[in-house]
This record gives C-alpha cells, structure tokens and sequence, in this order.
C-alpha cells in the first residue's frame, strides 16, 4: 500500500516535468522560427506597411509582390533559380566524389608522406576563404575561365569542388572511414579484391552517411554562397539566387523591400525540400554506423 502510494504521489511530479520541458521546446521553437515567420508576413505586406508594420501578420495581403518579384527584372527569376540549382547540384557531385576518393586514399591506402600531406590538407581549415580569393582569381583568369558563355561562367566555382579542396568534407569522410573495420577490407583482398574493388564493394556503400551529409552541407552552403558567387558571375543572366537578391536595392537607395522577401521566401523552398528528401537516408545511415548484422 505505501509502494502504490508513492507511485501516485511521483506521477504528477513526473507530469509536471513533461509539461515544463514541453514548454521550453515551445518556447525555443518559437525563437528560431520567428525569423522566418516575420519574412513570410513581411513578404505579403504593401510597401507602406512594411515600413509602419514591425509585426507578424499583415493588415493588408499583398500577393502581388511575389508576381512583382517575379518579373521584377528583364531576366524572369526562374533563370536565377535555374543558375542555383545548377551551380548547387554540380558541386554537390563534386564535393561527394572528389572528397571521398581523397579520404579512401588517406583512410585506407599507404603511399609516402601521407601523414604529412593530411596535415597540410587539415591545415588549409585555418586559411580564410577570403585570403584565397585574389590568388584563385588570377590563377583562373590565367587558364582563362572567367567570363565565358552559360554554363561556363560557372567553371571557377566548380573546379575546385572536383579536386577535394574542401578539407572538412575530407576530414569528415576519413575520420568516418577509420571506424569501419578492417577486418573488412582483408576479407576483400582474400576475395581478390584490388584497392579499387575495396573501394567500390566495401568502402563506397559503408560510407553512405557520410556522403549524404556531405551532399546536404554542400547543397546549403553553395545555394546560400554570395561571395564567390558576386566575384566570378559578371552576366545578369549568369546571376544565382544569392548575387540577384543585391539587385533589389539600387544604388540611389530606392528598394523593393516586399517582392525581395517574397523572392527570398520562394528561396527557400529549395533548400527546405532537399534536406526533407535526405533526412530519413541520413538519420538511419547515422543509426546503423553503416554497418548492417
């Protein structure tokens, strides 16, 4: 009888700290998406009310200045949108490729100097990106890729994702690929695999969440990239997402505060559904480590 009490008496105690917890999450909730909240309802104000309206919804629905953004240049924003998703999808496949070719070889091959040249590679994460932007552009401007014709406009933000230039991508696939067994990799060479064959049997399905982590941080950081972007892309028409919102506001001050939000929400989408579509992949591949049995 004085067990079943204290196991009534401990429930609402145990309730109570449900309900508290569930309160913060709300709260923190709230936090992080009122950012977003406020540009969806500052995206469906007029002008005049953007400027006298600090809250969320909108007096007056203002559906236009999406249609206004739209058009609002002589190059319709599904070209900008069309650039982004070319320039993002291409390094995606580069960054998934080059990175984890770069990290079998550090991870599983022997070849001289290697714990060197992975420092060296570890090493390029201290350098600014900013502090490469002069010498990079004089090097492509030496093989002459900068200022060609669609698609090849984009030739000097591509070509560096193909070569495994980024260290933390690297970084991130070798110190996943150390923790698979390599006891799996002798069963292979017993097999008569080469390395190639370790590679593309053994190490290329194991290394499935770390791809796809690579291509979601890679889609992000290149869809939302101004930059690089604003430094190589001359052409109006050559313009990405992120280089064609600048355009919104002139340089006599005059701007289009409502179809630039609207534009900027219909950005997002993008973003949003590509990490929607590989969350599942990532969470299980997270889940199993990989390895099944």
């Amino acid at each position: 009888m004085g067990a079943h009490t204290v196991a009534v008496s401990r429930r609402p105690s145990g309730l109570a700290r449900g309900a508290v917890r569930m309160l913060v999450l709300i709260a923190i909730l709230a936090v992080v998406l009122y950012p977003l909240a406020w540009m969806v309802g500052t995206s469906l104000k007029s002008q005049p009310e953007i400027a006298s309206n600090t809250g969320l919804l909108p007096k007056e629905l203002t559906p236009g200045n999406y249609t206004d953004g739209w058009n609002h240049f002589d190059v319709s924003f599904a070209r900008f949108f069309l650039n982004s998703t070319l320039v993002a999808l291409l390094t995606v496949v580069g960054n998934a490729a080059s990175c984890l070719v770069a990290a079998y070889a550090f991870a599983r091959l022997r070849f001289p100097l290697r714990g060197f040249w992975f420092a060296i590679m570890i090493g390029t994460l201290l350098l600014p990106q900013h502090v490469l932007t002069v010498p990079q552009y004089i090097l492509f401007k030496q093989f002459d890729l900068i200022g060609g014709d669609w698609p090849w406009t984009y030739l000097p933000l591509l070509v560096p994702q193909y070569l495994a230039t980024e260290a933390f991508f690297v970084f991130l696939m070798v110190q996943f690929m150390r923790g698979i067994p390599r006891e799996l990799d002798e069963a292979a060479k017993i097999d008569g695999a080469s390395p190639f064959g370790i590679f593309r049997y053994v190490m290329l399905p194991l290394s499935r969440p770390a791809l796809v982590t690579t291509a979601i941080f890679s889609f992000i950081w290149t869809w939302n990239e101004f930059f690089r972007q604003l430094v190589y892309i001359s052409n109006l028409e050559d313009y990405t997402l992120p280089v064609a919102m600048t355009l919104f506001i002139d340089s006599s001050g005059q701007s289009s505060i409502g179809p630039m939000f609207a534009m900027s929400v219909l950005s997002l989408l993008p973003v949003f559904l590509f990490f929607v579509a590989f969350q599942k992949m990532l969470v299980e591949g997270i889940n199993t480590s990989g390895l099944k049995g």
